[in-house]
């Protein structure tokens, strides 16, 4: 998916149009820190976040301190509310200016500050439906590009369900996978998706143009036992499938892949529900976000390894300008990916104009659920604190327990310890099965597990 490593000025034009100029999400707003600042890649740049109290907005910055080129991500935001570099402490406020610099006299500071090479470069920042956005181009005009948003998700009497993950991916990759509606019954078997709902997929592309395409599936998944499904792509990386069953529920499937880096994006994945009645609703709300996440991982796994190869192979032999050529499409199911293709080798061209992919990762890498969710989500974070906080008290209550049964007079009392003992042991064992979970995935995709 990723270009050649070397680009000619017409692919890099039509890259900075349709790649660079535009607006990204780079995170939920419910999981940043407004106390510190948060780093972020986008497009292969280094970008620093950081809530600007005196403004009352994120900020995006370049990564980097103008003066010895540092990462300001490791600094932090000072008493004056101005992120603050860690290696001399010089402050820049919410338009990127440096406003001190410890290191020098008055005079010398005021003319330094005012130099236009101690300032940082700032990126546009916006927010809509939850999310921040960066716009990739920098100091370019950014209002002129709307924000990439579901028009839908505008209307009341949505529950939407989110998550995220950082993925060992390309961006068309992810966008390339989660566009093909047929995969899911054989891919997702047991998770999603069962085999016996597999059938022939009559879908059409209904429009088509540089700013991305729509589809339509009449039948719909299940052999048409949930109703028709129609799909949007906007280019450059959100797509979403819309889907009513009758007197059940509308519900979409919403994607985002953002490029960070050639091989790698950060998928958003948000599940909107229109439900007929309260209980579906009731249940949902019910469940800790965390435990959902959990569920996510496993369905996101089910395919992660062999994307991960795949797309190494398609690299291999040429790319997306290649495409039709690599990979053998005789059905109608594959309209949703030819689409993709031809969007990419027709108007807009990889997401990265140079560079090339990084060696293969193993299994261990690939199940990595720690630093690509758990730690930047503040539900699984904090759940993961949860689980290792309780763990002590509970051991010192099984000791406890195992002393009082052996000392206990009577049956009786031996009896009640001795099954109060068996709980705790059984918490014990699920909140050592929780972290694990929230730490890395297993690798054994359910689809593949003996019946």
């Amino acid at each position: 998916m990723v270009a050649s490593p070397s680009a000619d000025a017409a692919s890099l034009q039509r890259w900075q149009e349709h790649w660079q100029q535009r607006w990204y999400p780079v995170a939920y707003l419910q999981d940043l820190d407004r106390l510190r600042p948060t780093p972020f890649t986008l497009l292969g740049e280094d970008l620093v976040l950081w809530w600007d109290a005196a403004a009352c907005q994120w900020r995006a910055f370049a990564d980097v301190c103008p003066h010895r080129l540092v990462p300001l991500s490791e600094g932090r935001l000072n008493d004056r509310g101005e992120l603050e570099c860690p290696y001399h402490g010089w402050s820049f406020n919410g338009e990127g200016r440096c406003t001190a610099i410890p290191q020098a006299e008055p005079e010398e500071a005021a003319t330094a500050c005012a130099s236009f090479r101690s300032a940082c470069r700032a990126y546009p920042t916006a927010t809509g439906q939850g999310l921040l956005f960066v716009f990739a181009a920098g100091a370019e005009p950014a209002g002129e590009r709307p924000l990439p948003l579901v028009p839908v998700l505008d209307e009341p009497g949505w529950l939407v369900q989110d998550t995220f993950r950082d993925l060992p991916m390309d961006a068309l990759t992810l966008l390339e996978n989660v566009l093909d509606v047929s995969h899911v019954p054989f891919t997702h078997h047991r998770t999603v998706g069962r085999r016996e709902n597999a059938a022939p997929v009559a879908a059409s592309l209904t429009g088509s143009g540089p700013e991305g395409f729509t589809l339509a599936w009449p039948e719909g998944p299940r052999r048409g036992k949930l109703g028709s499904q129609f799909t949007t792509f906007v280019a450059p990386g959100l797509m979403w499938h819309d889907l009513t069953a009758e007197g059940f529920a509308r519900f979409l499937t919403v994607v985002y892949a953002t490029p960070i880096r050639p091989g790698e994006c950060r998928l958003f994945a948000r599940f909107p529900f229109q439900f007929r009645s309260a209980l579906p609703r009731l249940l949902l709300r019910a469940r800790p976000q965390w435990l959902q996440h959990l569920g996510n991982h496993i369905v996101l796994e089910d395919d992660q390894v062999f994307l991960h190869g795949q797309e190494r192979v398609l690299a291999a032999r040429g790319g997306s300008g290649a495409f039709p050529q690599a990979c053998f499409l005789p059905t109608s199911a594959d309209v949703y990916v030819q689409a993709l293709h031809a969007w990419v080798t027709g108007v807009a061209g990889g997401p990265f104009p140079t560079g090339s992919l990084p060696p293969r990762l193993g299994l261990a890498p690939l199940m990595d659920r720690y630093e690509s969710h758990t730690r930047h989500c503040r539900a699984c974070s904090g759940a993961l604190r949860g689980v290792r906080r309780w763990r002590p008290w509970l051991l010192a209550a099984l000791g406890l327990e195992l002393v009082l049964a052996a000392w206990a007079p009577g049956v009786a009392a031996r009896t009640a310890l001795v099954l109060l003992l068996g709980l705790t042991a059984l918490v014990l064992r699920q909140l050592s099965r929780w972290e694990r979970q929230l730490l890395r995935g297993e690798g054994h995709p359910p689809r593949n597990a003996r019946s």
